[in-house]
């Protein structure tokens, strides 16, 4: 009889594992991203992209602005100019290279201003990335530019008496200064620097705001609040972030994501920003990108001797130690920089791809993911060759973030409502629009609380 009985239940498991099963074999994880990625077509695709692969060439022309200006500092010997003031004003070392620092990062953000204004007023008005009026972005201009004053007037001076204390180990000691420099800066930004540029409040309670908290809960992310951010005042670009470290730690999304998601869409983009913090990636990125830095020390350091040797005395730089020379090490970090942005990107890239695995695990929305990155598509070219990927990107491609929440839904049919044996969109919006993207009756969606 218990043979029997097993049997029976044996059969009627089978019964009711069949249709799941038979499910997932039909779901075609490819034909589900081509049909997402399908929806952006015409003019906001060829809109996307030119801006993207414009942002290509921006990378050259930053660095050889970059170049121009730090030449013009060298040849018409305005940089030894700065650093003979500043020792006439000032009596210690340290506070002289803290004044050139000052002056330098003025001088520097005046001789690039052209290139500043293009690429962050005009070019982003002709695409329709901005809704700053001009008096209003100069205005934030001017807040960035006093804050990176600040910050030189005081990295400067302890990357300079590095040098001057030990001139052959600097790029160690300049590496571990500039990584507790940054970490030091994740700590302070989300509560004194961001409210500068925009207002922080506390998002209206309801549904959303509880199920946000409960993810984070459930994630041991220490934040007890949600925060709304007006930054539609800027842009129209969707955004979130789970920022801070040592007790800073703040959940918040912009007000763009709010007007243009669905809940569920809400929810699977907190669950990837809720990954960062949960996987540790500030810091990772910190120690990752130091690497980077140090060996990028190493380069101006050896080039360095080769270009002073060669225009020391034209420029009036006495030596390395001389803050006079910092053009001269901005030019060769500039040249590695460059070089290295494929290395530079791979490793933010693998880090927003944890976390994209992350939130998908954690909120269980694979088709609400895959629409809000079709969101991102207003600024970001969402099918590159899989070159252009590592070169340039350091997100992942729309292309591949979407395949990658297909792939894991494919994975996870049989937990999930098994009713849409399609597998792609039932109804998806160009994401061009401020709409939010109709779900339509996606039973593969878990409700959102």
């Amino acid at each position: 009889m218990r043979v029997r009985l097993s049997a029976v239940l044996a059969l009627a498991a089978a019964a009711l594992l069949l249709p799941a099963l038979a499910h997932a074999a039909n779901f075609d994880v490819n034909a589900a991203t081509d049909a997402y990625l399908a929806t952006v077509t015409g003019e906001a695709k060829a809109k996307s992209d030119a801006y993207f692969e414009g942002g290509y060439w921006l990378i050259l022309w930053d660095a050889l602005v970059a170049i121009a200006a730090c030449l013009v500092l060298l040849f018409f010997r305005v940089s030894s100019g700065m650093r003979s003031l500043a020792e006439r004003w000032a009596r210690w070392r340290w506070l002289q290279t803290a004044l050139y620092g000052a002056f330098f990062t003025i001088t520097f953000a005046i001789l690039s201003f052209p290139m500043t204004i293009y690429e962050g007023f005009y070019r982003e008005h002709a695409y329709g990335l901005s809704n700053l009026s001009l008096p209003d972005w100069l205005a934030e201009h001017a807040k960035g530019l006093l804050i990176s004053t600040i910050a030189t007037f005081i990295l400067l001076p302890l990357i300079y008496g590095a040098i001057r204390k030990f001139p052959r180990s600097w790029p160690f000691f300049a590496t571990t200064i500039v990584a507790f420099f940054i970490l030091l800066q994740v700590s302070i930004a989300p509560v004194f620097i961001e409210p500068l540029f925009n207002t922080y409040k506390p998002m209206d309670d309801g549904p959303l705001k509880e199920s946000i908290l409960s993810l984070a809960r459930a994630n041991g992310v220490p934040a007890g609040q949600v925060f709304q951010v007006d930054a539609s005042r800027q842009s129209d670009r969707i955004s979130a972030n789970v920022s801070g470290f040592l007790g800073t730690t703040r959940i918040a999304l912009n007000d763009n994501l709010l007007r243009r998601g669905t809940p569920a869409e809400i929810k699977a983009v907190m669950g990837h920003e809720m990954g960062h913090f949960v996987l540790n990636h500030i810091v990772k990125i910190v120690i990752y990108m130091s690497l980077v830095f140090g060996v990028g020390f190493l380069f101006a350091q050896w080039g360095f001797g080769v270009l002073h040797g060669a225009f020391g005395g034209m420029w009036g730089v006495r030596d390395i130690g001389d803050q006079a020379g910092l053009p001269i090490i901005i030019i060769l970090f500039t040249i590695f920089s460059v070089l290295a942005t494929p290395v530079q990107n791979s490793i933010i890239r693998e880090n927003e791809s944890q976390a994209d695995i992350f939130g998908l695990n954690a909120v269980r929305e694979p088709d609400a993911f895959a629409t809000a990155i079709l969101k991102l598509a207003q600024y970001r070219k969402l099918d590159p060759t899989p070159l252009e990927e590592i070169i340039f990107y350091d997100h992942p491609s729309g292309r591949t973030r979407v395949h990658m929440a297909m792939q894991w839904k494919a994975e996870h049919l049989n937990d999930l409502a098994p009713d849409d044996p399609a597998g792609g969109p039932a109804a998806v919006t160009p994401p061009e629009s401020d709409e939010p993207v109709p779900q339509g009756p996606d039973p593969d969606a878990a409700p959102v609380p």
